[in-house]
């Protein structure tokens, strides 16, 4: 039988009937990846607006009146999950680069390790500064 003959026969693939149907494929994730990057971008377009409207508010202020500002619970909720959203975001987008365009295996998993650590590094960093502004010790 032809390879194509083969992939078209039911009676010869390994996969189950519900594996076809939920389309899963070899890694098991399906299209995991593909929502959380629609999600995350639909969650950036609002989330970076209100970014741009805090800071532009912040035109024109002193230290002391933005650390004020940042340090308002709503305030602080919106750069939080602002930047989850951002990291995520970007975690996920350069993940899909790497695995698309870098073609050692060892070297594609140092940098999706590297871009997973880079990721959280900046997460990290970012809530940190977020959270200690908003507990009220400025930085």
């Amino acid at each position: 039988m032809a390879k194509e003959e083969i992939r078209q026969d039911t009676r010869v693939s390994i996969r189950t009937p519900r594996a076809r149907v939920r389309g899963l494929g070899v890694a098991h994730h399906g299209a995991s990846h593909w929502w959380q990057q629609r999600v995350t971008a639909v969650a950036n377009v609002v989330l970076m607006l209100a970014f741009v409207v805090i800071v532009a508010s912040m035109a024109g202020r002193g230290y002391v009146e933005a650390t004020h500002l940042i340090a308002k619970p709503l305030v602080s909720i919106i750069l939080i999950l602002a930047l989850l959203s951002v990291t995520i975001h970007m975690r996920i987008g350069m993940q899909v680069i790497i695995e698309d365009y870098v073609h050692g295996q060892g070297t594609k998993i140092a940098a999706v390790f590297a871009n997973n650590a880079y990721a959280v590094l900046v997460a990290v960093a970012c809530l940190y500064a977020v959270l200690r502004i908003g507990f009220g010790q400025p930085a």
